[in-house]
């Protein structure tokens, strides 16, 4: 079993296709496809299933994977203990995000990053709290960002919270609410029509929860968006009303925006987001560096 049999393994895992993970690391796929073939040949088991438009592991494959990265992150690791882990880190990081952290904090953190480590590439693919979560459990990204705090299996740090708002559409109805006061009441907005993201958005979930457990009725659903850009889009063209965190439209709060920001005057909703890793898989050097340079920027 070789290194290099390892890494092309891990990689087509990841990007879920021999193509990407050959494009990815700079390889043919003919020599990818050639160094799984000769570790399952070893194995005497079938690692990856090629049928069909993505290459999924099989259930052999699964239960090899978390090996197969622990081997390959603490060889990295010890190479980088060797070179005492100077300011010659290289390397690529896959990072797995839910929508607001991916707009509002993930962009500064990997420029910053970048700055001080030239050498790094990201890989970030940006979802919903659940899809990070399963994602850093299964290996397929290392560090994750989420608004939400569920999975007792993985290691989470909290980094800030934010307040959850209303978004509204600029017309006669929310004009003469803004009129009175910048904030408004939960049963102002109990008959109105609402826009979410999809069901394992953090936003979502929060507020949800908060109305049932207070007894309200369930809220009227007329849009789900999984796109927060596509969710302010349908606010402003008067489909609905959303209730967003304040970080993700701190822009159109400030601005003279055809959409119309409220804060809640009768409850205190925060959003608290996390930094997610694996506590059961070795992080790699750039994935450990990284980690430290968050804990770094949001601790001081």
């Amino acid at each position: 079993m070789e290194f290099k049999q390892l890494e092309a393994f891990v990689n087509v895992i990841r990007y879920k296709s021999f193509s990407k993970a050959a494009e990815a690391t700079y390889l043919t796929q003919p020599t990818i496809s050639t160094h799984i073939s000769s570790l399952e040949k070893e194995l005497g088991v079938k690692l990856i299933d090629r049928k069909g438009k993505e290459s999924r592991p099989t259930k052999q494959g699964r239960a090899f994977y978390n090996y197969a990265v622990n081997i390959i992150n603490t060889r990295e690791r010890a190479m980088n203990a060797m070179k005492e882990f100077g300011s010659d880190i290289s390397g690529s990081l896959d990072i797995r995000t839910s929508s607001i952290p991916g707009q509002v904090i993930v962009p500064e953190l990997i420029a910053g990053f970048h700055e001080r480590y030239p050498n790094v590439s990201f890989n970030v693919e940006q979802s919903d709290s659940d899809k990070v979560w399963s994602d850093i459990r299964e290996n397929l990204g290392e560090i994750g960002f989420t608004g939400y705090f569920e999975d007792n299996s993985l290691k989470y740090e909290l980094l800030f919270k934010d307040t959850l708002v209303l978004a509204a559409p600029k017309n006669e109805r929310f004009l003469k609410l803004r009129e009175r006061s910048d904030k408004i009441s939960i049963a102002d907005i109990m008959s109105e029509k609402f826009i979410w993201r999809e069901e394992g958005s953090a936003t979502r979930k929060t507020f949800e929860r908060w109305i049932m457990s207070h007894g309200s009725r369930p809220l009227e659903t007329v849009a789900v968006v999984n796109s927060l850009e596509g969710v302010k889009a349908c606010v402003r063209k008067g489909l609905g009303v959303s209730v967003l965190s304040l970080a993700a439209v701190r822009k159109e709060a400030e601005a003279d925006d055809d959409m119309l920001i409220f804060e809640f005057e009768d409850v205190d909703l925060e959003r608290e987001f996390y930094m997610v890793y694996n506590k059961s898989t070795t992080l790699s050097p750039v994935a450990s560096r990284f980690k430290e340079y968050v804990e770094e920027v949001y601790r001081g």
